[in-house]
């Protein structure tokens, strides 16, 4: 999602360190080769002919950097729109009509601006890549861009033009979407009238589990008991579990409400912690997201969510072990003694990534027992030094500074302000902790920071090196011996992001990176078979980086480690996200959000784009259709692995 959250910044950050950012990019950058070839011929982006033949190949011809109103493949793949914003997912669904939305036909149809995918195999299905669910966030909607006929010509007028009915069709858009595709003769299909279909909206309840379920900072008028909370909110990225459920994380969960407490109030401190609010005037229609008339429901949202796809009867759960914060995804692995980690950031500026590690065991043949895991462990939080050490802070109630005296209580407390805990703790504020996800050919873990514009000199740190970074990095973190479950790590810089050819970006790609191969803004991850990292960027635009978002691929292991490659490009306004290849590797999953947004920074357009008149109509290219946010197939021409 676009940064939009008005994030607070922190001064004096703990652990802040005022190193030179050459001398903390010379010492925590891998030694293995980002740098290889000197610094000179990176920022050139030359390699002698001889070094660049001994690289490996690249798997496809990479896209050209750019930005127009479409998307773009590479040479010898081909892309499918499977699903688009108001298509069927009941049955029995009404087809989209842009002019005559209501939310009961919203509830039934695809959400708005899908985020995390996973495809999770179907029973049955032979081979287990050709038929399956596909499970996505709706993380929040682009009202703007969804109403014909409002002609608003800025985000004020729209909000002011919102009405109630407008609100129900928002509110039905956001959320989650379960179809059931499969392939046949090379296309992907949705299953009309799968009875696994399923649309999750805000009104939909989630069992709330753990320490916090049932406190009594969870309890509201409408649920008096604190175990019951409605709907999911801002679902950004995600996991999917070795159990085969979906995790999806909630996020800028404050863009939901309206509403001031009185600063007496004693949530006031935790409500500050989430930054501004009121982007939808949900408020002012229905009472729970009006913070003053029910204070404690923005407690009931910032949760890692699970739901089953298999069962479509089940109630999906939220599940506060994990903690409260602005989840960016929620990574899981089984460790060696068969407990589950799950690794977590938190998507603002000068927050932190968490981890959690579960109390139960894996167990491989009993699925109904490993749907509990995540209901009881211990969550940790990550401090980075400057040595190259990680080390992961628990956060458990009592112990440090997280005691009664401080205003924790309980463990509840202690998950309900994860943020609040975690600074006590002394955890490394980061710039902007997106998606992790681990590789499969070492273990280690990939985290996607996107950018700390706000980030002041005085509080550079190994971790973070760059003061005012625009660009973002990406940071390698290595469990010893492969153990998740190690109180200590290491760690490296994989790469900084930005243009290797400007030297005052500092960036590091490896100096083969070509012109179009460099990125900004990394955001989703996911990894193929053979460890190379695919990034999905978010802030892209021809104002900082003179290309669109897209998907780059960069390799982690080798001489070729950091050398980034253009994939995908994205039409105007558009992020991209949610990344997710079949088992088969066959066919690359992803989410296009909001095209169309932000129209006065795509030049030729220059102006505010609305769903009356849009930068850019993908993917239908009809003048009486708005964009809208859809679900892409990308597969090889003749079959084979994307990535191969």
């Amino acid at each position: 999602m676009r940064d939009q959250q008005g994030q607070i910044s922190v001064a004096g950050a703990a652990g802040a360190a005022s190193q030179a950012m050459s001398t903390v990019v010379e010492a925590r950058l891998s030694r293995r080769g980002v740098l290889a070839g000197g610094a000179a011929v990176l920022l050139a982006g030359r390699l002698p002919a001889a070094a660049q033949a001994s690289l490996p190949a690249l798997p496809f011809k990479e896209v050209l950097a750019g930005l127009d109103e479409t998307d773009h493949v590479p040479e010898g793949f081909e892309r499918q729109v499977l699903i688009r914003w108001g298509d069927p997912v009941l049955p029995g669904a009404p087809a989209f009509d842009p002019k005559m939305q209501t939310g009961a036909s919203q509830a039934q149809q695809w959400g708005h601006n899908n985020d995390y995918l996973c495809f999770v195999p179907a029973p049955g299905a032979n081979p287990p890549s050709s038929r399956g669910f596909l499970c996505a966030n709706h993380e929040y909607c682009n009202s703007e861009l969804m109403f014909v006929g409002l002609n608003a010509k800025d985000m004020a007028e729209v909000r002011r033009k919102i009405t109630r009915e407008m609100m129900e069709v928002e509110m039905a858009s956001v959320g989650g979407s379960i179809v059931e595709i499969e392939r046949k003769g090379g296309q992907w299909q949705v299953v009309a009238g799968s009875p696994h279909a399923r649309r999750l909206t805000v009104d939909t309840p989630f069992a709330l589990t753990g320490p916090a379920a049932g406190h009594a900072r969870m309890k509201t008028g409408e649920d008096p008991e604190g175990r019951t909370a409605r709907g999911m909110l801002a679902c950004c990225a995600g996991g999917m579990t070795p159990w085969g459920t979906w995790l999806a994380g909630e996020e800028n969960i404050q863009q939901f409400f309206t509403g001031k407490l009185p600063d007496t109030h004693p949530e006031v401190e935790n409500h500050k912690r989430y930054g501004s609010n009121g982007r939808f005037q949900w408020g002012k229609f229905v009472n729970r997201y009006d913070v003053a008339k029910e204070p404690n429901e923005l407690n009931r949202a910032g949760w890692v969510v699970e739901v089953d796809p298999y069962d479509p009867k089940s109630t999906p759960r939220k599940h506060t072990a994990l903690g409260r914060f602005k989840h960016e995804s929620a990574c899981p692995i089984i460790s060696k003694d068969g407990r589950v980690v799950v690794y977590s950031g938190d998507d603002e500026r000068y927050e932190f990534i968490y981890r959690f590690i579960s109390k139960g065991r894996f167990d491989p043949n009993n699925r109904a027992a490993n749907l509990d895991l995540l209901t009881e462990g211990t969550l940790s939080v990550a401090r980075f030094d400057k040595d190259g050490s990680l080390t992961w802070i628990p956060l458990v109630q009592g112990s440090g500074e997280l005691t009664a005296d401080k205003g924790f209580a309980s463990q509840a407390d202690v998950l309900i302000d994860a943020r609040l805990a975690a600074r006590r703790a002394g955890a490394t504020p980061m710039d902007r902790a997106e998606d992790i996800e681990i590789s499969p050919t070492t273990g280690k873990i990939y985290v996607a920071l996107t950018y700390n514009d706000r980030r002041k000199p005085s509080e550079v740190d190994a971790a973070n090196p760059r003061a005012e970074s625009r660009f973002g990095h990406i940071i390698e973190m290595i469990a010893p011996d492969g153990e998740h479950t190690a109180d200590k790590f290491r760690w490296e810089i994989l790469v900084l992001c930005g243009n290797p050819r400007d030297a005052k970006v500092g960036a590091t790609f490896h100096p083969a990176t070509t012109e179009n191969g460099w990125f900004g803004m990394p955001d989703n991850l996911v990894m193929d078979s053979r460890g190379r990292l695919w990034v999905a960027t978010d802030g892209n635009e021809p104002k900082k980086t003179e290309r669109g978002d897209g998907i780059w691929v960069v390799e982690t292991e080798g001489p070729a480690r950091g050398r980034s490659t253009h994939f995908y490009r994205v039409p105007a306004g558009a992020e991209c996200t949610g990344p997710f290849f079949t088992p088969d590797e066959e066919t690359l999953f992803v989410s296009i959000q909001h095209p169309g947004e932000d129209g006065p920074s795509y030049p030729p357009f220059a102006r505010f784009s609305s769903a009356d008149d849009p930068a850019t109509r993908w993917p239908d290219f009809k003048p009486d259709l708005p964009p809208r946010p859809s679900v892409v197939a990308i597969t090889r021409k003749g079959g084979g692995k994307i990535g191969q």
